[in-house]
């Protein structure tokens, strides 16, 4: 008889795929900049390029091909870890963060649902 691993989720929200476009800003005055891999109403995953996490603190939301941005929201880092060794022949180091939102306000809850219904490439 076979064993087989069960996959437990443990995400209470739905993952969306989106547009290539779609970036996070972090740091002080959005000074870093990451490409966002998956979102959804409790947090995102992001790759950027850079050899520190990012600090927990406020990031903002923006798609570089559309009108629209989401700032100052609350988060705290739940993962951060180097992804495939480094870039080409730079000494580059690309790496993958998972964020969790803190509280957001009543206005970027409603642009947070603007961003997954409606421009968000279905479910991750």
């Amino acid at each position: 008889m076979t064993a087989t691993k069960e996959i437990v989720e443990h995400r209470r929200n739905t993952r969306f795929q989106v547009p290539k476009s779609a970036f996070v800003g972090f740091g002080p005055y959005d000074a870093k900049v990451g490409q966002i891999i998956d979102v959804s109403m409790g947090g995102l995953a992001f790759r950027y390029v850079g050899t520190e996490e990012p600090s927990n603190g406020e990031l903002s939301i923006f798609l570089a091909e559309r009108d629209f941005y989401v700032g100052q929201i609350p988060f705290r880092t739940i993962s951060d870890f180097e992804i495939a060794g480094k870039t080409s022949s730079t000494s580059v180091t690309l790496r993958r963060s998972g964020v969790q939102f803190g509280k957001l306000t009543d206005h970027q809850t409603s642009q947070m649902e603007h961003f997954l219904n409606s421009l968000t490439l279905g479910e991750a």
